[in-house]
């Protein structure tokens, strides 16, 4: 677990460091951080999508676990929930800034999906679990913690709340895999990066303005791969 705990550390310390230095971000630069993210995040979530779709086994899986984990998110309104929670902190601190709490919620979707979505994240506790290396994990720690930076300097601290999302992302990769090696197939990655992908895409459209998604109610759609996956190793067992 130690590259585990190396990588949600260097998102504690650069959402840190990125939240110390926006205070001294002016707005229009900070409207500009804003559109470089939104552009970024469409071109990552493109990249993925196209680079994995021709290797998936399972063409419909990924229009299934985005129908019913959006149905699962609208119906349980994590998007409100979040923005409530958000309200609620800023009432006591006397701030109340409602679309403050609506771009946190896409920034957050996003740095979560930016952080769990990707093959160094989810292979990195894997070998680590089977060889005890770490090596994919503290490269992703690099990138976290540049992209950590970048993103608390556009959207705050409330980006923290990413890294035990994370910790608990890589952390079940790396139990799975220390219980069952066979559990973890390549099939899997593929379809949580083509599902990944999707999400991390529209969060680009929404940050940008083009088309508002509410990322975070669709968030359960990563989820459902690994329970697909799990039923059929049950199943054909």
């Amino acid at each position: 677990m130690l590259g585990t705990i190396v990588n949600t550390a260097t998102i504690i310390l650069g959402t840190s460091l990125g939240a110390l230095l926006k205070k001294g971000v002016k707005p229009q630069y900070q409207e500009g951080l804003y559109n470089a993210m939104g552009f970024c995040a469409v071109a990552l979530g493109l990249n993925a999508f196209v680079q994995h779709l021709p290797k998936s086994q399972y063409p419909v899986l990924f229009i299934v676990c985005l129908a019913v984990g959006s149905l699962i998110g609208y119906s349980s309104n994590l998007t409100g929930r979040f923005n409530a929670l958000v309200a609620r902190r800023d009432d006591v601190s006397g701030d109340c800034v409602p679309a403050g709490g609506k771009r946190l919620a896409e920034g957050l979707s996003t740095g979560i999906l930016l952080y769990c979505v990707g093959t160094l994240s989810m292979l990195g506790p894997v070998v680590s679990a089977l060889q005890g290396d770490n090596t994919y994990l503290f490269t992703n720690a690099t990138l976290d913690f540049v992209t950590s930076m970048v993103l608390a300097s556009t959207y705050g601290w409330g980006m923290l709340w990413a890294a035990p999302v994370l910790f608990l992302w890589q952390g079940a990769f790396y139990g799975v895999a220390s219980l069952s090696a066979g559990a973890i197939q390549e099939e899997l990655i593929t379809e949580l990066s083509i599902v990944g992908g999707i999400l991390i895409f529209a969060s680009g459209l929404s940050i940008l303005g083009i088309k508002e998604s509410k990322t975070l109610n669709m968030l359960p759609a990563l989820f459902l791969p690994i329970l697909y996956f799990l039923l059929r190793s049950m199943i054909y067992a």
